[in-house]
């Protein structure tokens, strides 16, 4: 697998490509006005205790108070000593959190006091003691070795724990001891801050989303890091000579005249991410709707009909859904529960390779993803980890003429609202005349079809009736003026 990272950089945002073959797999967007959080050590103070849902409220000096669960306060213990929140936190307490996720929707920022530091190597565990190794890190042989090693590398009198990162397996004894010096004094930085900055503030900031790229991104199979601003490319480069020495000769400076994301139809990918209908390559589609609680996806044949019969036509359109999907979770950055509903098949052989195939595709994913397999309805139920808003929210808002919906009022719909208001207003008010304000839309109809029942209206009330068209109106939008 060729990786390729495109960073097209402009003073309100940063985008970031990361292409897998030639595809853009993953699009990642921070923006000047709104930074990244998560990472962040901020001095924060509890305003509010729930014993019911052990949890507590933090203030940052945030828009929105934060989110500290019981299972993410230091002091209260592993699972099987598990102290009440209550009898560890108290309102009006100074402390010291981290961002573990992103403020979502109207759910505040995810926090922690179980601080971590990552590295490009290593995460450093200052309150901890023990030494991890990634999941992604299989084989128990390579696990307990890496582990050996570490120790090896680190002082007998050693303050806190660490965890091996995937790519601590071709890094060098002096790659991973310069981490481990720029992780312990990133904390003695963050110790002495949180003594002298006040409640609510920032004690320390996390890197920037170039650089989180270059450290957490950027491994054996990435060929190249293709950045468009000379400023970001500088800095990347004095970054990778300090922390990421083998990612240093990956960097290029992009200096065509042809802006970066145009030049590999990331403009267009990113268009296509917007859109609720994604087209398969045979024929077929996939329909993807997000709510709050979660997301949901369904696959369509089409116009697909290549198959041997109607069963074999429906695996493959299966298959190639199953490829896309992951791929369509991560570049819209879906979490949460999804639901997928595949075309009903027959064999049970088919849904075993459909589902296989999913796994498979899914596991390239960087974020967690779990795939339940298939319900007794035939729906394939999985998850994935969310730690940010997804693409659609980042970059888009709800329609201000349906109100997120996706759908509005039918004119004819608003034409009987407008006469049940129309005789709601007659008997209320002695006026003169009314008049109806509403979309060009709306008005033909109220003229054409609709004309007998505004006249009978009118008679009924014993008022004249006028129309007036607004083209700045929605369709759902009217008004009635009593002249």
């Amino acid at each position: 697998m060729s990786e390729e990272i495109l960073i097209n950089v402009t003073p309100q945002e940063t985008r970031i490509a990361i292409m897998e073959n030639g595809v853009v797999q993953e699009l990642q967007i921070e923006r000047s006005s709104s930074l990244g959080l998560v990472g962040n050590v901020y001095r924060g103070v509890v305003c509010r205790v729930l014993p019911g849902m052990q949890s507590a409220f933090v203030e940052m000096g945030l828009q929105r108070a934060a989110f500290l669960h019981a299972g993410d306060v230091l002091e209260c213990g592993d699972s099987l000593a598990q102290l009440p929140i209550q009898s560890v936190l108290h309102e009006g307490q100074s402390l010291m959190v981290q961002v573990i996720k992103e403020p979502i929707g109207t759910k505040g920022a995810r926090l922690t006091t179980h601080i971590s530091i990552a590295g490009r190597f290593l995460v450093y565990l200052p309150q901890q003691d023990h030494i991890g190794v990634s999941q992604r890190i299989e084989q128990e042989s390579e696990r307990e070795l890496l582990r050996a090693r570490l120790i090896g590398l680190l002082p007998e009198n050693r303050v806190g724990g660490y965890i091996i990162r995937t790519m601590s397996e071709t890094a060098t004894d002096e790659e991973l001891l310069a981490d481990i010096d720029y992780l312990t004094k990133t904390w003695a930085h963050i110790r002495a801050k949180s003594t002298t900055v006040p409640e609510r503030s920032l004690i320390f900031q996390d890197l920037s989303l170039p650089m989180r790229v270059l450290r957490d991104v950027v491994c054996a199979d990435t060929e190249v890091v293709r950045i468009d601003s000379s400023e970001t490319f500088q800095k990347l480069v004095d970054f990778a000579k300090l922390y990421a020495i083998t990612a240093a000769d990956k960097l290029v400076h992009y200096q065509g005249e042809r802006p970066l994301f145009d030049l590999y139809n990331i403009e267009q990918e990113i268009e296509k991410a917007m859109s609720r209908k994604v087209e398969l390559k045979s024929g077929g589609y996939l329909i993807f709707d997000q709510t709050e609680a979660l997301t949901t996806v369904d696959v369509n044949t089409g116009s697909f009909v290549s198959g041997k019969n109607l069963s074999d036509t429906i695996y493959k359109t299966n298959l190639e859904a199953a490829q896309t999907i992951a791929r369509q979770l991560r570049l819209r950055n879906l979490g949460g529960i999804i639901i997928i509903d595949f075309i009903d098949m027959d064999e049970d052989t088919q849904r075993v390779t459909v589902l296989e195939e999913l796994q498979k595709a899914v596991a390239s994913d960087r974020s967690r993803t779990g795939v339940n397999g298939f319900t007794p309805l035939g729906l394939v139920e999985m998850t994935r980890k969310r730690t940010r808003e997804s693409l659609a929210h980042v970059l888009c808002e709800p329609c201000s003429a349906c109100q997120g919906r996706g759908e509005q009022k039918t004119a004819q719909t608003v034409c009987y609202e407008i006469l049940r208001e129309l005789l709601r207003e007659a008997r209320q008010f002695n006026a003169r005349e009314l008049r109806v304000l509403a979309a060009p839309k709306v008005i033909d109809m109220l003229l054409d079809e609709e004309s007998q029942s505004l006249a009978n209206l009118s008679d009924f009330i014993g008022k004249p009736i006028s129309l007036q068209v607004e083209t700045q109106y929605n369709q759902r939008s009217f008004d009635i003026i009593l002249m």
